[in-house]
């Protein structure tokens, strides 16, 4: 007999577990955190022995399982930005910090329009091959806040937890590790942290008029079909400019359909509102390391600019020309 609907909403009031928690995963993950304690633990007595050295982090990466794990943890670096700024010196050819990481001893000759983000495992496999490899990666938790590319290029937030004085257990600086860990969501989803605040001040400042959301005739002719827009320039009724943004600070399995969407967008745009302008705002190391999804997905658009100095000088240009009247 089937319940009814009351018996089946008290199945889960009073059944509830509130939290739901596997007693074994727990326990082999309560080991994992307490061997990246420990190891931490050798570290600063090490230190506290010998000094702050680079030799210690290097055992560190060498000898220990998890010890890229606990250099991480100790700083609040994460693994995935690691991986980013990873990408980014192999395709970046700046002499000072090609020196630093000893970039021609481990990253083979190769044309960066031709580079892909490494995996985990590639990344620990080089730790254990090369020492240089090794040895840079120290050095960018050493020195790495002292390269002017990587001041102008990591966001202050990230770059502060390149500091020696994180590496020395220094009490202030494992707070401010504590609390960039627990502010880090509310910091990435902060308003004036996205890229698309840099367009909406372009337009303020040229007085321009947008408007966002849903475009009236696409509603109305393709309902199933997404019309969300990130900018309709000057409004709805009578669009000039239309822009869609997507920065990508990591990879995602999603780009290849958001690109499929896009192009299926940009149909519908010329259909219905054949005067206005599609136009993208492509950026971020994400589409850089996925460039079959990064060809499709600019065939959408009538142009593309990134959020570069120049390429926002431009879009200003293009704003100034289109409403000069």
């Amino acid at each position: 007999m089937a319940k009814s609907v009351n018996e089946k909403f008290l199945t889960v009031i009073q059944k509830n577990t509130f939290y739901f928690f596997n007693p074994e995963f727990e326990e082999s993950y309560e080991s994992y955190i307490n061997s990246l304690k420990e190891t931490l633990l050798i570290v600063k007595n090490k230190i506290d022995t010998k000094g702050l050295k680079k030799e210690i982090f290097e055992w560190l990466l060498m000898d220990k399982e998890n010890g890229l794990r606990a250099l991480l943890a100790l700083t609040g670096f994460s693994n995935e930005y690691l991986k980013r700024l990873t990408t980014i010196i192999r395709i970046i050819d700046n002499p000072e910090l090609n020196r630093l990481v000893y970039k021609e001893k481990w990253c083979k000759d190769q044309k960066p329009e031709n580079i892909h983000e490494w995996s985990d495992t590639t990344i620990l496999k080089l730790i254990q091959k090369n020492e240089y490899f090794r040895k840079g990666l120290v050095n960018i938790f050493f020195e790495g806040a002292s390269i002017p590319f990587l001041a102008n290029t990591i966001p202050l937030f990230e770059l502060k937890k390149l500091s020696i004085s994180k590496l020395n257990f220094e009490i202030p600086e494992l707070i401010d590790t504590l609390i960039r860990y627990k502010e880090k969501g509310s910091y990435s989803g902060k308003k004036g942290n996205n890229p698309e605040t840099i367009i909406s001040d372009i337009l303020k400042k040229l007085g321009i008029s947008f408007e966002t959301g849903d475009l009236r005739e696409l509603i109305d002719n393709a309902p199933d079909n997404k019309r969300t827009m990130d900018f309709i320039i000057p409004n709805k009724k009578n669009p000039i400019i239309i822009i869609e943004s997507s920065f990508l600070a990591t990879t995602s399995s999603s780009q290849g359909d958001k690109s499929k969407t896009e192009i299926s967008i940009d149909t519908l745009i010329k259909e219905h509102y054949p005067k206005a302008k599609f136009i993208g705002f492509i950026d971020g190391i994400g589409w850089y390391v996925r460039k079959s999804d990064l060809k499709r997905m600019v065939t959408a658009y009538e142009d593309v600019f990134t959020f570069h100095k120049d390429e926002l000088q431009r879009f200003e240009k293009l704003l100034i020309e289109s409403f000069k009247k």
